[in-house]
């Protein structure tokens, strides 16, 4: 009879990702057990802190590990510089996310609905939004994807990388459908993204499934080495291992959002929350694409050696799918005329541009990723919330609430995502106009913006693993992608805003039971539309001059300004001067120990 042997663990090693689970376990308690008045304010306190913690503690173990990279727990944890930096790049972008989540505005609302689980339009949905009730349990739900995130970027185990694929996904799922506006969209949005999700953690088991039936064995260096000792057969057990593979990384690359497996991101982009909307297109492809790198990479390292020919028809695929993302993402994206779906387009054309860099299969993808991962995810919560403060409004002319700050005259509805509702906002807000300038430039990849220099990095990556011509094409979808980002920029600037309607306009309002005017939804047609349900009903009204809808900037009432804030002078400052977070990153290029 064989002792069991306890694995030594370097609990340093852990820190990062026990503070932000361990936060994450004590905002359940805290739910149960604070009062209700009190509740709000500790949960986003202790959520704050455990990201900032964690980034404290990846600091604290970058010396050691750019040093000496160690295998935790027996190896279900593989820090490596590459692994480490993508967990900081990880609690960096959720600390800024989380402070647009917690952001309320002058309206004394936040951007979740005060009891997710009511059917929208019901008795019950009513009674408790009068009832003041908040969903502050999408404090801890955060955490745990945060924590699956940054457990997702750095194991070496595939079953490990699947229950972190899971620990990640699942509070995601939930948070898409809490949406305080445009309630079926958000639960439809969830609906999908679940639906199609567990169809691709299916694809990715399966995979893993699979390569154990030809390594015996899940961890990827000890893949790698099988590779090198045994040789690859041209058929039998080398079936198994491109096979699986190939679905690992399909189950990646919806994670990542690339063609063709991109169907929910559109949807689920516009239907979730905009703070979720945001948090999970940066963080989320933070992890998905390190995890990609990390399996693609260190598989690689043994087929390389033994049989390339495997390894040039998985350089194909790869260039396959960031010739078809970027195409979609480019192309399509230039005809949304919504702002969430045109980011969300903009989301599945960065991840072409990503696969282009890693398309060349060299040591210098490592540290141009990170970078890249950054820049676009500084990028993105940004410009999420710079969408989250422009609102719809209904005014009565000659209030002194005409184009001013919102007021107890106006009655603030829903979010203006519409384009064509964006016209003339740089004169309402010019700052916030400039940031989102800001951020729109830095995705199209303009000189002096942190994105320039990540595009660079990526296509360099290509060219020096001898695809030059994809290089090419990822410029050439570069130039397509500037064209509707100067659109936006365009409207908001040079357009004037068509605010008022016509003198009297009959308008379908929508109605449900018991709604309140501060929550329905109002079209640039006109048209009223409450989150309502079937059991809402048509009735015709006479809209005239005396009570019109506008485009307003409401106020953020800090955190959302800050963070906004924080992202521009982010996104100018790794443009301008990116030296120093180059030279870290180049450090991440070692990510196998």
């Amino acid at each position: 009879m064989t002792e069991f042997v306890a694995p030594e663990i370097d609990w340093l090693a852990l820190a990062p990702l026990l503070v932000v689970l361990g936060a994450g376990v004590a905002g359940v308690l805290i739910e149960a057990f604070v009062p209700a008045r009190a509740r709000r304010v500790t949960q986003i306190v202790l959520t704050l802190a455990a990201l900032a913690g964690g980034f404290v503690f990846v600091a604290i173990l970058w010396p050691q590990i750019v040093v000496q990279p160690v295998q935790v727990v027996g190896g279900s944890l593989t820090l490596t510089p590459f692994a480490l930096g993508a967990q900081g790049i990880i609690a960096v972008l959720a600390f800024l996310g989380v402070l647009v989540v917690a952001d309320r505005t002058a309206t004394g609302q936040d951007a979740f609905a005060p009891a997710a689980s009511a059917v929208p339009g019901t008795s019950y949905e009513d009674l408790a939004r009068r009832s003041g009730l908040e969903q502050t349990e999408i404090y801890p739900l955060l955490l745990f994807a945060t924590g699956g995130m940054m457990l997702f970027a750095s194991t070496d185990d595939l079953i490990v990388m699947f229950i972190a694929l899971e620990v990640l996904s699942l509070p995601l799922y939930v948070l898409c459908a809490t949406a305080r506006w445009r309630r079926l969209l958000s639960q439809e949005a969830a609906a999908k993204y679940f639906l199609l999700g567990a169809f691709a953690s299916a694809l990715f088991i399966f995979g893993v499934a699979l390569i154990y039936g030809f390594a015996g064995t899940v961890r990827l260096l000890e893949i790698a080495q099988a590779v090198q000792q045994g040789g690859l057969p041209l058929e039998g057990m080398s079936v198994l291992l491109v096979a699986g593979v190939l679905l690992v990384v399909v189950g990646l690359l919806f994670k990542v959002g690339a063609v063709p497996f991109h169907a929910w991101t559109p949807d689920v982009y516009t239907g979730a929350p905009t703070p979720i909307t945001g948090f999970m297109a940066a963080c989320t492809k933070v992890a998905a694409v390190a995890a990609l790198v990390e399996v693609l990479y260190r598989i690689t390292i043994g087929v390389q050696a033994v049989d390339p020919q495997i390894m040039r028809q998985l350089q194909i695929v790869i260039v396959v799918v960031a010739v078809l993302t970027m195409a979609v993402g480019t192309v399509i994206g230039s005809v949304q005329t919504d702002v969430k779906r045109l980011l969300a387009y903009s989301s599945i054309a960065h991840a072409g541009f990503l696969l282009v860099g890693i398309a060349g299969f060299n040591s210098q993808v490592q540290s141009s990723t990170l970078f890249y991962l950054l820049a676009y995810g500084i990028a993105t919560i940004g410009a999420f919330g710079v969408v989250t403060l422009v609102r719809e409004r209904r005014i009565t002319p000659g209030s002194g609430e005409d184009n001013g700050p919102v007021g107890d005259d106006g009655v603030v509805l829903g979010e203006a995502t519409e384009i064509t509702q964006w016209a003339g906002l740089g004169r309402k807000a010019p700052w916030l106009t400039a940031a989102f300038a800001l951020f729109l430039l830095s995705m199209a990849g303009i000189p002096l913006t942190a994105g320039f220099i990540a595009k660079f990095g990526a296509f360099t990556g290509a060219t020096t693993g001898g695809l030059w011509w994809l290089a090419v094409l990822g410029v050439l979808a570069s130039v397509v992608a500037v064209a509707f980002y100067l659109r936006l920029l365009v409207v908001m600037v040079f357009q004037r805003a068509q605010d008022e309607p016509a003198e009297s306009q009959v308008a379908l309002v929508e109605t449900a039971p018991g709604a309140e005017p501060g929550e329905a939804e109002v079209s640039t047609s006109g048209s009223v539309v409450t989150g309502g349900t079937a059991a809402a009903t048509l009735t015709k009204v006479q809209v005239t001059t005396a009570q019109r809808v506008v485009v307003t900037v409401v106020r953020s009432r800090g955190p959302a300004a800050v963070a906004i804030a924080v992202c521009a002078i982010a996104t100018v400052i790794l443009g301008a001067f990116p030296s120093p977070v180059l030279s870290l990153v180049e450090q991440a290029s070692k990510f196998v120990p």
